[in-house]
């Protein structure tokens, strides 16, 4: 996953698992700068 940003772009990894534990969910958004509320319905 990649998002561009004003002088560059940041790579967020996303393992490809059934589950992830909540800090790697947690720490894959915080770098691609998603909402947590985003993903709650």
């Amino acid at each position: 996953m990649q998002r561009r940003i004003e002088g560059g772009t940041i790579t967020v990894p996303v393992p490809d698992h059934n589950e992830l534990k909540i800090g790697t969910l947690r720490s894959i958004l915080r770098q691609s700068g998603v909402p947590r509320s985003e993903l709650e319905s």
